[in-house]
């Protein structure tokens, strides 16, 4: 089974091979550079939903022979005095496609005011933790929970919940008609 996911970043990578390799057998992960098509910070629920499938689809585009393209698009959103933090994750597939979101989590104030001021989250956890490249490694939620839980965790259990349509197929073609 071949699985591209629009992204190189081996977090993503990671989180789609662990999640499919939960319901299925000889998966072929590869990672591929594709634009989402909207803002390199999604600042809201919709952007970032709308970053995932624009990935998903631009990976289908441009490696049609894959069984699976997978979005992946973090993203934040402003609920009263808090910025959260999350993911969308899409699947799709040629007979089949689910989408989830990561659970959320607050952002400090420090990253906060970064972000305001147009800092990626990736760059601005970065530049408050002292660190590089954090988006490829534990990100914020791991510098948050001091690696108790990591990008790469957040993300596998959403990939898995966006195969729940996939891995059952015929109940939700049922649901359809």
């Amino acid at each position: 089974m071949q699985v591209i996911v629009a992204s190189k970043n081996p977090v993503k990578v990671e989180a789609t091979r662990n999640g499919f390799q939960t319901y299925f057998n000889d998966v072929n992960v590869e990672g591929a550079s594709v634009e989402s098509g909207v803002a390199d910070q999604p600042m809201s629920d919709e952007e970032t939903l709308e970053g995932a499938r624009n990935r998903a689809a631009n990976a289908a585009r441009k490696f049609p022979e894959a069984n699976f393209w997978v979005g992946i698009e973090g993203g934040v959103d402003r609920k009263n005095e808090n910025l959260l933090a999350f993911a969308w994750i899409v699947v799709l597939g040629k007979d089949a496609s689910g989408e989830s979101r990561t659970t959320t989590f607050s952002l400090p104030p420090e990253v906060v005011a970064m972000i305001d001021e147009g800092y990626e989250l990736g760059h601005a956890n970065d530049v408050i933790f002292k660190k590089h490249n954090s988006k490829q490694k534990s990100g914020a939620v791991g510098l948050l929970t001091q690696d108790k839980l990591t990008r790469a965790q957040l993300y596998t259990q959403a990939v898995q919940l966006a195969l729940i349509p996939i891995i059952n197929e015929k109940m939700y073609r049922l649901s359809a008609r």
